[in-house]
């Protein structure tokens, strides 16, 4: 398997701990996000959205985060990264789609760069509104945390959610977010990053890292 990620994406974040959690092999390529490497065409021949990550398995090529990671839970079940109950998935899934749907595409690379180049918002602006949506976003799954605590997001071993937490609360430090109302995420969060799976593939430590 190959994987082209971005260190500080934490999309790409994401499907690394997924890997790393099952203990599959993989080879790292790199996509600079920041120089622009995913709109060249070299790239875009290969994957339509121009986004990282993308996983490539053999002949096939995978995009979007969550469906990657649900794909390696399906093709290579152990450990589970989601509930084998019904209910357990869907607050499983809700959990992650908190994040990566109500958080992470209001703070993400492109948007932060439209917001200082063509809506002209200066770098105080831009900080405002990413504190803004990741504190506010962080609510709510403080909210689905406390409902139901347990050692990770759901229960006694790591999730999609989880894989989906930990990359959000690593953005939210680098912008000096507020975290401290929102203990039980915080919680969660330190559980996670005692396992060698989230402090293995933290974005320092990633190849491309600089």
């Amino acid at each position: 398997m190959e994987l082209f990620n971005y260190f500080r994406s934490s999309a790409s974040y994401r499907v690394r701990i997924a890997l790393a959690l099952k203990g599959l092999d993989y080879d790292y390529r790199s996509v600079h996000l920041v120089k622009g490497e995913q709109l060249q065409e070299s790239y875009a021949a290969v994957s339509a959205a121009r986004l990282v990550p993308m996983l490539v398995d053999g002949d096939d090529r995978l995009t979007q985060s969550l469906a990657i990671i649900e794909y390696l839970d399906e093709t290579h079940p152990e450990p589970p990264l989601l509930p084998r109950d019904p209910l357990g998935r869907a607050r499983v899934r809700a959990i992650a789609l908190d994040i990566a749907c109500e958080i992470h595409p209001l703070n993400n690379l492109r948007v932060l760069k439209y917001l200082t180049g063509p809506l002209k918002l200066t770098e105080d602006d831009k900080n405002r509104w990413y504190r803004h949506w990741v504190e506010t976003g962080l609510e709510t799954v403080e909210r689905q945390l406390a409902a139901a605590p347990a050692t990770y997001c759901h229960g006694d071993s790591p999730t999609l959610a989880d894989c989906t937490l930990v990359p959000q609360i690593f953005n939210a430090r680098r912008f000096d977010c507020r975290l401290e109302h929102v203990p039980n995420v915080m919680r969660v969060f330190d559980a996670c990053m005692k396992l060698p799976a989230f402090e293995q593939t933290r974005p320092e430590n990633c190849p491309d890292a600089a």
